[in-house]
């Protein structure tokens, strides 16, 4: 098939890659990623994740994924391969930046993510909060005087209110744009963090259940 000819083709660009690579390494600060491939087929996903293993890498990245399948389907190809990659080394799901997504990548034992969502929802007028996505455009927050986001120390959230947000974007102003997209980024490393100390806590999985219980998917009307 043709998607098994391009985990072979993948297979073969890995290997010269980390050639390349050995003969340029002048120290050990860089690091070179082996990626997975295979579509959604957990057979092809498991011979592309061997294949990259034996090779050998610093790091495991799996692509292919996050271009608009189910997250069900996305959590059970990447469940497809929890056991073959290398549990010491870090693994790195491509552009995956949905927050119930991530905390479900996080279960399946995935370390790094990077997604273009919360600067490009920003330059269109989506804020990411506790509750769910907000879009300043609407008409419903022209006389709100609350921030963003009320547990969110951001500068945006400590210095603007969602009516003059909504008059940036309103009257095309280059300031709306920065100010959410600031308000997100804040917002996504903040978190991390927490995903990160909830995991020394041993408290992920009740972090995880009470996050999708108080978050709406939807964008707010």
């Amino acid at each position: 098939s043709e998607v098994t000819r391009s985990i072979e083709l993948t297979a073969r660009w890995a290997y010269r890659s980390k050639k390349e690579f050995n003969l340029l390494k002048r120290d050990n600060s860089r690091l070179l990623f082996g990626i997975v491939q295979g579509g959604i087929y957990p057979d092809l996903r498991r011979r592309s994740a061997e294949k990259t293993i034996e090779i050998g890498f610093d790091g495991y990245a799996i692509g292919g994924l996050s271009v608009g399948e189910e997250g069900r389907l996305r959590n059970e190809i990447v469940g497809s391969i929890e056991n073959i990659l290398p549990k010491d080394m870090v693994r790195y799901l491509m552009g995956v930046g949905d927050l119930p997504g991530i905390l479900d990548a996080v279960s399946l034992g995935i370390d790094l993510f990077d997604c273009t969502l919360p600067t490009r929802l920003g330059r269109n007028g989506t804020a990411f909060t506790s509750r769910g996505r907000l879009v300043v455009r609407n008409a419903q927050f022209k006389d709100d005087t609350t921030p963003l986001d009320q547990s969110c120390r951001c500068y945006t959230c400590s210095n603007f209110s969602r009516s003059y947000l909504r008059h940036l974007f309103n009257t095309e102003e280059i300031l709306g744009p920065a100010l959410l997209s600031l308000h997100n980024v804040y917002f996504y490393v903040k978190f991390m963090k927490e995903i990160r100390e909830v995991i020394k806590q041993k408290s992920f999985e009740r972090f995880k259940k009470e996050f999708n219980n108080n978050y709406n998917q939807k964008e707010e009307n």
